[in-house]
């Protein structure tokens, strides 16, 4: 046995070798599911960025009717909205949506 290892010991280094540096191409900190997880999440990060930007750009327009040019118009529905004021002989109905 001893002498059979003895010849082959090239061929088992070979072999342990290979199967090492393929087990951690594949698995490990930067093998290839490691490497499809993170484009994943970069992928989750770059929507969130895209709405959270556009969220931003909403923000900065409602800013900008507050501010700059007083838009009375957008004043009469943030008032209509939060303090469910309407004017003289006008109803006023509220639509709840069920929550499930």
């Amino acid at each position: 046995m001893l002498r059979l290892i003895k010849k082959n010991y090239f061929l088992l280094i070979s072999v342990f070798l290979i199967l090492y540096f393929s087990f951690n191409l594949v698995s490990g900190e930067r093998g290839l599911f490691s490497y499809i997880d993170k484009k994943e999440l970069l992928s989750n990060l770059k929507n969130e960025e895209l709405t959270l930007i556009s969220k931003i750009e909403d923000m900065d327009h409602k800013n900008s009717l507050l501010s700059t040019n007083l838009d009375l118009d957008y004043i009469e529905t943030l008032i209509r909205e939060r303090f469910l004021f309407g004017k003289k002989n006008e109803t006023i109905y509220i639509i709840r949506k069920d929550e499930k």
